[in-house]
C-alpha cells in the first residue's frame, strides 16, 4: 500500500525546518518515507518570522533540485502560518510572537520564496480579514487550509465562499477546554459538505474513538490521515528539534512541550497511521482512501 502525506514537518532525524538542511539530509529523509511506502509527500513550514520562514522555504527548494529522490517525493509544500490565532490554545506550538494577521503582499513573498512548490497554506479566517488573502490563494490555485484558529460560523462560511476547501487536523490547534456546543470543532463538522477535513492518525492527538466519531460525523468521504510527523518519526526516543523547538522524547514517542502542556507534532509515520485504522476496523480499500487517494485528490495531484 502506498501513501502520501500532506503535512511533515520532517522525518527520520531531519527536521525539515532546520536552518542547515542538506539535499543529503532531505534525500535520506525521503528514502526513508519511501521505505515506510510513502510515495509523496509536503514538506511543511510552520510558524517564524517572515525572513525565517522565507529562508527556509528557499532552502527546502534548494534541496529539491539537487537531488532527484528528493525531487520524487517531496512533491510540494505546505506554509502553515504565519497567519494564525495567537491566542493561548489555539496557537499550538508555532510561536506566538511570529503569528501575524493575514497579508496579500506577505503572502507573495512566501509564495516566490517556495518557488511555485505551495500546495496547501493554513491559516486562521479571523485573521484574514475580508478573505482577501483566501480569495488570493484560491485564484492561484492553491488550496487554503483553516487551521489554528476559532473563526465564528459566519466568518467560515465567508471563508469558503471566498476559496477555502480544507480544515488542518481537526480536534488539535485549540484549547483542552471549549465550550460544549458552539467550538470550531463543531462548526467544522456542520460544514463538512464544503471542506477535506485532516485528522492526525497517531491515536494520540485524537483518540481513536474520538476519531472514530469525527469521520462518522464529517462523513468519511470528506476525510484524510497526515502525520503531521516531526524529525523524530521513525528515529526513535531522543532528542530533537522542530525549528525552534528543541524536545525531548521519551519511550512513549509522543511529542510534547517541555513541561508537557501541548503536543509538538507527531512522530508517527504512516504505517503507523494505518495499524490505528485497522485496530478502529477499517479495511484495506477504506484506508487506502484515507492516505492515499483523497490526499491527492484534494490537492489536485493525480
Amino acid at each position: 500500500m502506498s501513501y502520501f502525506d500532506l503535512q511533515v514537518n520532517g522525518y527520520a532525524g531531519i527536521d525539515f525546518n532546520g536552518d542547515s538542511l542538506t539535499s543529503e539530509q532531505a534525500r535520506s529523509a525521503c528514502e526513508a518515507l519511501l521505505e515506510d511506502g510513502t510515495t509523496g509527500i509536503l514538506a511543511t513550514v510552520i510558524t517564524d518570522s517572515m525572513e525565517a520562514m522565507k529562508e527556509k522555504l528557499g532552502r527546502i527548494v534548494r534541496v529539491r533540485e539537487e537531488d532527484d529522490i528528493v525531487r520524487e517525493v517531496l512533491v510540494g509544500i505546505h506554509i502553515e502560518g504565519p497567519f494564525l490565532n495567537e491566542t493561548e490554545g489555539f496557537i499550538g506550538a508555532h510561536p506566538r510572537k511570529c503569528a501575524r494577521p493575514a497579508k496579500v503582499d506577505d503572502m507573495k513573498e512566501l509564495l516566490e520564496a517556495a518557488g511555485g512548490l505551495t500546495r496547501i497554506v493554513t491559516l486562521a479566517p479571523e485573521r484574514d480579514e475580508g478573505c482577501v488573502t483566501t480569495r488570493f490563494l484560491a485564484e492561484e490555485g492553491i488550496v487554503v487550509s483553516a487551521g489554528h484558529c476559532d473563526p465564528s460560523l459566519e466568518e467560515l462560511r465567508a471563508a469558503i465562499d471566498a476559496g477555502l476547501s480544507m480544515f488542518t487536523h481537526l480536534g488539535n490547534g485549540c484549547p483542552p477546554r471549549i465550550m460544549r456546543h458552539d467550538n470550531i470543532v463543531e462548526r467544522v463538522l456542520s460544514l463538512s459538505e464544503d471542506l477535506w477535513i485532516c485528522f492526525i492518525g497517531d491515536g494520540v492527538h485524537v483518540p481513536p474513538f474520538a476519531l472514530g466519531n469525527y469521520l462518522r460525523a464529517a462523513g468519511v468521504e470528506r476525510c484524510l490521515m497526515v502525520t503531521d510527523a516531526i524529525s523524530a518519526a521513525r528515529a526513535g526516543p531522543g532528542k530533537y528539534t522542530l525549528a525552534g523547538w528543541e524536545l525531548e522524547i521519551g519511550n512513549d514517542m509522543v511529542a510534547r512541550a517541555p513541561g508537557g502542556s501541548h503536543f509538538v507534532g507527531s512522530t508517527v509515520t504512516m504505517p503507523g497511521v494505518v495499524a490505528v485504522l485497522e485496530e478502529m476496523g477499517f479495511d484495506e480499500n477504506e484506508i487506502s482512501a484515507l492516505c492515499w487517494e483523497r490526499p491527492r485528490k484534494a490537492i489536485g495531484c493525480w
